[in-house]
Parts: structure tokens; C-alpha cells; sequence
């Protein structure tokens, strides 16, 4: 974990009220880190459904494996979650760690072993002892209280330098519905699913199929639209639990008109927590906003807006506060995706710089200079083809970043 908190994070960790059903717990099994939590453990009310999105690298973790399995059964009771090692290309030993956490933790709740749900993150191809995480379960246990988010956030954090969490409150039925969500993720953040760990609780009753459907959505909106490196983890997985404590009549059909207030508040803090996962990017220093506009689908439009994101060319000018619009031409015509010279207009900070197959005559750098010293850098690039629109979010590449993955396993 870095010591130096991202001059982007918010100021404070925000206050999450208890979620009917829920019980959370930090602690430390000395899996890597020296005094400091590596283990979150989360206990769910009988009844709770659950809902998934999982890395579809084919180098997955055996968390993943195991959770993909286990979301369809639609039913959880515990969530075990270490940071550190990702227990991920650790072979038998890693379905063997996977086995003896969820044998342990099935028998301290009283569930079945497919109703606990692992994930793990930190290094990669170190094997542990298979009852590292299980003797520590039982003192874990004991922890438990219904106001443990921060320390359950900051138990997850590997190189992240401050706790992510959000909260949102919407109304079903008249009954007040609460949904909190932590997450961590700095670096090794790519889109192809979630891109991170992350785990969202709500008290509402919602079956599992519509549950997957409204998580599914939202991380397409989210999760899947931030970058800070270009590299997909072997461990992402976002899981969704709903306790159905809060006392609405249960939604059983996505197109139930009382899901709306919900969805919304599902999509708002999966945004949130995707947008903080940028800010604290390794070495970041400013938070970009890019938006691709006159496409020719929104999927073309996604695709130009994720190669200029990643581009390293685009994120060390935004480091060093150049213009270096050049650059982001070049992105966009090496997308894959149609793209015509002459239609092309990129702005920046709201200035337009480049139209009609050119420099925009008379155009003064001076306005965009000032905006690329700011943290808040806004990008917009219209194709002028059709409908197609995106919005990503990523950061600048500095050399902080070089520092902290050139040391990373010493």
C-alpha cells in the first residue's frame, strides 16, 4: 500500500450507515502486510440474493472460478476477501486455499459452501498455505459489527492509497432502501468487466436475475469505461448482495417500474467508485475526462475513447501539461474504428484546437496551457459521422508510476 495519498482523493471516507442483514469485519492474517488489516469478512442475513461480474481473463484467479460457480446458485450468506496475494496462476494450492476458506467460513454461518463467495488481490503466482486465511476466520468472526465499512475498505487496499466508498438511498413500496459499496483498485486497472474488486450491499428485496441485469448495466456504464494502465487483472470481480431487509415487496421482473429509483442509485455509486479507482491511479496527478462524440455506434465511440485513454503518448503530455493535441489524432486514427480527417474536431478544456483536417486558424494555446495545469483535464474529440458517444475516465502517467510497480514484490 502507498504511504502518499493521490493528491485527486476525496477528502474524507464517506459515512456509510448500516445496511439491514449486513455485518463486517477487518483483520489481519499476515498473508503480506505488517501491521496494518489484509482481510475483510462479511456476514449476510438468510434470504440474500447475489449478483456478479467477473474478469474474463483466461489467466483467472481461483477466487473467480470459484465465484463464477457459486453465482448460480443467486444466494449468499458470507463474503471473505484478503488482500496481498491474489492467489491467482497458484494451481492446486490456490483451489485448495479457496476450499479450506470457504469449508471454514460455511460452517461459522451455517450455509452452504456455494453461499460463500472469496476474492483476493496482491501478488500473483505466490502460493499459500491452504489454512492461511481459515484459522484466522473464527477471531475474524468474532469482529463482526454492523459499522465496520472503513476498516473493511481499507482491509482490501493493496497499492491504493486511500479507502473508496459510496453511498445512495432510494425509496421502493414507501420503505427507505440503502445501498453502500467499497472498492479497491490503483493500479492493473483496464476495462474488460470491473477492472478492480469491488462489493455493494443494499437491504432492498431483489431477486438474483434482476439483480445480475441492474449490475451488468451499471458496470458498462461505469467499471468498464476507466483505465489507468491498460492491464486487466487476474482477480476483478464486483459482487452485489441484497438482503432484502428493508422491507419492500420483492422485485422479481427487471421491467418493474419500481426498480427505476434503484438502478439509478446503482448506477451512481458504481460511477463513484469507478471514478475514485482513477483518481487514485498509481502516480496519478490529474483525472481526465474524455468524451467521443459523432461516432458511428457508441460502441465505435467507446473504442476511440479507451485507445486515447490508454495511450501512454496522451497521458505523459497530460502529465508534462502539454497540448500535444498531435497525439490524440493519432489515437484516434489508430482505434480501428472509421474516422474521417476532415470531419475530425478535438477541444480541449472546451477550446477547439483542430477542425476541417487542421489546426483551427488563429487557434491560441495559451487557454488550453492553463487548463492542462489544472487536476480536472476535459478532452472532447467529435468524428462528425453519426450518433455514437462515450465517456471514459483515466489519468495522467508519471513516474510514480514506474516507482511503485518497479518495486513491487520487494
Amino acid at each position: 500500500m502507498a504511504s502518499k495519498v493521490s493528491p485527486l482523493a476525496p477528502d474524507a471516507f464517506p459515512t456509510l450507515s448500516p445496511v439491514a442483514g449486513v455485518r463486517l469485519a477487518a483483520y489481519n492474517c499476515g498473508i503480506r502486510y505488517k501491521g496494518r488489516d489484509d482481510l475483510m469478512v462479511a456476514e449476510l442475513a438468510p434470504g440474500t440474493t447475489v449478483a456478479g461480474v467477473l474478469t474474463r481473463s483466461l489467466t483467472a484467479s481461483a477466487p473467480v472460478h470459484w465465484c463464477r460457480k457459486g453465482l448460480a446458485g443467486g444466494s449468499a450468506r458470507a463474503l471473505v476477501v484478503n488482500s496481498g496475494n491474489s492467489n491467482a496462476f497458484t494451481g492446486a494450492a490456490g483451489e485448495s486455499l479457496v476450499s479450506e476458506t470457504v469449508a471454514t467460513a460455511a460452517q461459522l454461518v451455517g450455509c452452504k459452501p456455494e453461499e460463500v463467495f472469496v476474492a483476493s488481490t496482491g501478488v500473483i503466482g505466490q502460493p499459500l498455505p491452504a489454512d492461511m486465511i481459515a484459522q484466522h476466520l473464527g477471531a475474524a468472526w468474532a469482529k463482526l459489527d454492523a459499522g465496520s465499512w472503513d476498516a473493511a475498505a481499507r482491509a482490501i487496499m493493496t497499492t491504493d492509497t486511500f479507502p473508496k466508498g459510496a453511498v445512495a438511498t432510494c425509496v421502493i413500496d414507501g420503505k427507505t432502501v440503502t445501498l453502500n459499496g467499497f472498492a479497491k483498485g490503483s493500479g492493473m486497472i483496464a476495462p474488460d468487466m470491473a477492472t478492480m474488486l469491488g462489493f455493494l450491499f443494499t437491504d432492498a428485496a431483489i431477486a438474483a436475475p434482476v439483480l445480475q441485469k441492474l449490475l451488468s448495466r451499471a458496470t458498462d456504464r461505469s467499471f468498464n469505461c476507466v483505465t489507468v494502465d491498460g492491464d486487466t487483472s487476474t482477480s476483478d470481480t464486483v459482487i452485489l448482495v441484497a438482503t432484502g431487509q428493508a422491507g419492500n415487496a420483492p422485485i422479481t421482473d427487471v421491467t418493474d417500474p419500481r426498480l427505476r429509483p434503484f438502478a439509478k442509485a446503482l448506477d451512481a455509486v458504481c460511477l463513484d467508485l469507478a471514478q475514485q479507482i482513477v483518481r487514485d491511479g498509481e502516480g496519478a496527478t490529474k483525472f481526465v475526462t474524455l468524451t467521443v462524440t459523432g461516432a458511428a455506434s457508441n460502441q465505435a465511440a467507446k473504442r476511440i475513447a479507451l485507445t486515447v485513454a490508454n495511450s501512454p503518448l496522451v497521458k505523459t503530455a497530460v502529465a508534462g501539461e502539454d497540448a500535444n493535441w498531435g497525439r490524440i489524432v493519432a489515437a484516434v486514427g489508430r482505434a480501428g474504428e472509421k474516422a474521417d480527417r476532415d470531419k475530425l474536431v478535438i477541444s480541449i478544456g472546451g477550446v477547439q484546437i483542430c477542425a476541417n483536417g487542421m489546426e483551427v486558424p488563429g487557434y491560441d494555446e495559451a487557454p488550453v496551457a492553463a487548463h492542462m495545469k489544472g487536476q480536472e483535464i476535459d478532452i472532447q474529440v467529435d468524428l462528425g459521422l453519426g450518433r455514437g458517444k462515450a465517456t471514459v475516465w483515466t489519468c495522467d502517467l508519471t513516474h510514480g508510476y514506474i516507482d511503485i510497480n518497479g518495486s513491487y514484490r520487494s
